[in-house]
């Protein structure tokens, strides 16, 4: 399927030279595009992982993103993009909303798939080296950002050989997956009530004030995320990880932020799309859904078609 791209796609592609392999990572105001870092052939294949076994199954993929009516610009940023490394087919997915500005969601869009795949255990550890990846790129994050005051969540997909599939999230944007008419959630919302435990272990607290929502040291309305490094001692950036391999009955993978899911369920997301077969499609029709429910939040959404 021929994915369509933002309305302010540039015209920077006729100018880059054709030798020259690309990633291509968009937001709703920019189109980037960085080069591929060179990869050691030989260290990251995994020749006894039967999982990577390829699948006869194909996939596509459609994404679409709005600005909220939130009093503040632009935060969401997503990658939806292929990659061939190694003789394996890579589907990398990912969501990145960011709150208190875009500078550390913007981070995470240039930089957490690099840092996950040079992991040189991504084939045979890959729940291991997402976890490294994640320290590393919040590390980063906390040292190259001014005082890294904002932060974002991250929901990451990977699939490979379009069969095994990884996911990882920090924060409240999500990850589903539709099999057989049935939707599972593939992430964990990291809300403060849920891990007012491990806050309160850490030194922070939650607190609540009348129409709002539970906020770590009454700031943060999620436990875990990248960036924030003034509550960096009461919350965590390590990433909850789900892994599954997609079989027949598989539809749909659905990665959002909380834009779509604060007025959505799972369940009512799958019905919106269940009966097309165009994921670019699918995304819009899911993002016109939520804004005619009432969402103000800046939303980006993510449809994989397992056809």
């Amino acid at each position: 399927m021929k994915k369509r791209a933002p309305n302010l796609r540039s015209d920077m592609d006729s100018f880059v030279p054709k030798k020259k392999k690309l990633i291509r990572v968009y937001d709703v105001n920019d189109l980037f595009t960085t080069e591929e870092e060179p990869r050691d052939e030989h260290s990251t294949e995994d020749e006894n992982d039967e999982e990577a076994v390829a699948s006869s199954r194909n996939t596509s993929h459609g994404y679409h993103l709005v600005r909220g009516k939130m009093d503040h610009g632009m935060e969401d940023y997503l990658v939806a993009e292929n990659r061939k490394i190694n003789g394996h087919h890579l589907g990398l997915y990912a969501i990145f909303d960011g709150h208190s500005g875009r500078d550390v969601a913007k981070y995470l869009q240039s930089h957490l798939f690099d840092n996950i795949l040079s992991q040189s255990e991504f084939w045979k550890n890959p729940k291991r080296a997402l976890k490294k990846a994640y320290k590393i790129t919040d590390d980063e994050i906390l040292d190259n950002i001014d005082g890294s005051r904002g932060g974002s969540t991250a929901v990451t997909a990977i699939l490979i050989d379009h069969k095994r599939l990884i996911v990882a999230n920090v924060g409240d944007s999500r990850a589903v997956l539709c099999r057989n008419g049935v939707v599972r959630a593939l992430s964990v919302d990291h809300e403060p009530e849920k891990e007012k435990e491990m806050v309160e272990r850490k030194g922070g607290y939650v607190s609540q004030m009348p129409g709002n929502v539970p906020r770590v040291d009454g700031q943060l309305a999620m436990t875990r995320a990248f960036g924030d490094g003034r509550l960096k001692e009461h919350i965590t950036c390590e990433p909850d990880l789900t892994s599954e391999i997609i079989d027949d009955d598989d539809e749909f993978l659905i990665l959002a932020s909380d834009g779509l899911w604060k007025v959505m369920s799972n369940q009512e997301v799958y019905h919106c799309i269940e009966c097309l077969q165009d994921a670019q499609e699918a995304s819009e029709k899911l993002i016109s859904a939520a804004l005619e429910l009432g969402s103000k939040d800046d939303i980006s959404c993510i449809v994989v078609i397992f056809h």
